[in-house]
């Protein structure tokens, strides 16, 4: 009898740990999805920065021609990288396997934080070069 207990244990062991599971797969592939677009919605808010940024090298006196002009290239490309990745990002179809869904939002999780790197380096240069001619004044 302990025997049978045991064995019914067992059988039952590998169909607990698929219930304790906090996501199914489709929820995963949802969080995945809205992880994606909330880290574009999070840099699309910094365009204006953007913007900003490159007038201010422009406008800015006593600066560096060469290095502004390296910076606004630089605020540009973070800009077309966006805006490239906008233009690829295609959602899977619903009905696609939920694994290569889930392959599918992490590359391109990987391809908006590359974006968000080009941002992130891009503003800290422009605001340091401008801070910098600023402070020269």
């Amino acid at each position: 009898m302990k025997h049978l207990r045991f064995f019914y244990l067992v059988c039952l062991l590998p169909m607990l740990a698929g219930c304790l599971s906090l996501q199914s797969e489709e929820q995963q592939a949802e969080a995945a999805e809205k992880a994606v677009l909330a880290r574009h919605d999070e840099l699309m808010a910094q365009m204006d920065q953007l913007y900003r940024l490159r007038q201010q090298l422009q406008k800015a006196p006593n600066l560096d021609t060469l290095a502004a002009g390296r910076q606004r290239r630089a605020l540009l490309a973070a800009e077309a990288a966006m805006m490239d990745w906008m233009h690829r990002y295609r959602k899977p179809a619903d009905t696609m396997a939920v694994a290569r869904r889930l392959s599918y939002f992490a590359g391109q999780q990987r391809r908006i934080d590359s974006v968000g790197v080009l941002f992130r380096t891009s503003q800290d240069s422009a605001r340091l070069l401008v801070s910098g001619a600023a402070s020269a004044r």
